[in-house]
């Protein structure tokens, strides 16, 4: 088994969230979901020796259809220093995705998908995101939306970073929803005076597992937008990530910086 430490979307060198690349592996779905649980990295994802890569993704407690930020990881490994591109697909759904490098950074290409048609009630996004510590009522800054580029997102917008930074979310809630909705958690976001945007994803049931860079998010707020966005994230964790997309026909790609992190990874 041939495992590596990557951090993807860092602002600086040697930042980022961190992702475990692992080969060679000759696991089980149960094997690495237990591997993912014991190592305790954000995101691990195995990828197979065919002549287009299978990816398979797992968090400490599930396995997952799509994680950008081990994309990007798994990108960087299978390159080394081409440019690429090369195809890859899923391991849970055979979704095609190609990567690619250029100017230092990483990038996946990914199709739209069709996000499910869910209601949003009125007050499904008060109730998910919880009360501001002052006890006052979070209010949106547009119309709540579901949009996909391969994981669903629910992105709520709120009016500024410092009610962003201030949110208490119900993670039960969040958790209990999404599964009988087939989002996959909250996306929450909002508008930088700078003109980039910032967000934080809550689709953990524990906050200490918070995400620092969410690149499924990123698509879908580009596909939300109809437009190429900067989007900054993790920040208050001290993890400061920054992802950025881009429009390519039918395509959103979804870029950053990849690089090993350099520290020694220990199978536990």
């Amino acid at each position: 088994m041939n495992t590596f430490e990557l951090k993807c979307f860092g602002t600086r060198a040697g930042e980022g969230n961190a992702a475990l690349v692992v080969r060679g592996d000759g696991l089980d779905e149960a094997g690495r979901l237990t591997f993912a649980q014991r190592m305790q990295k954000p995101a691990c994802v195995f990828v197979s020796s065919d002549a287009a890569p299978v990816l398979d993704y797992y968090y400490p407690h599930m396995r997952s259809p799509l994680c950008l930020h081990a994309t990007l990881a798994a990108a960087k490994v299978l390159l080394g220093e081409q440019a690429g591109p090369i195809k890859v697909r899923t391991a849970a759904r055979g979704q095609e995705l190609q990567l690619s490098q250029r100017d230092g950074l990483a990038y996946v290409s990914l199709g739209k998908q069709a996000a499910p048609d869910v209601a949003i009630p009125p007050e499904l996004p008060g109730r998910l995101l919880g009360l501001l510590p002052d006890g006052t009522q979070i209010t949106l800054a547009s119309e709540p939306a579901i949009a996909s580029v391969g994981s669903p997102k629910l992105l709520l917008e709120v009016r500024d970073p410092a009610t962003l930074h201030a949110l208490q979310p119900d993670l039960p809630a969040i958790a209990g929803w999404g599964k009988a909705s087939a989002v996959s958690g909250v996306y929450a976001w909002c508008r930088r005076p700078d003109g980039g945007l910032e967000g934080r994803n809550f689709n953990h049931l524990d906050p200490a597992l918070e995400d620092a860079a969410t690149g499924v998010a990123a698509g879908a707020l580009t596909v939300l937008l109809g437009h190429p966005v900067q989007l900054y994230q993790g920040a208050h964790m001290g993890q400061p990530c920054l992802l950025q997309t881009a429009i390519d026909g039918e395509n959103i790609l979804v870029g950053g910086a990849a690089e090993y992190s350099g520290a020694k990874v220990t199978l536990l």
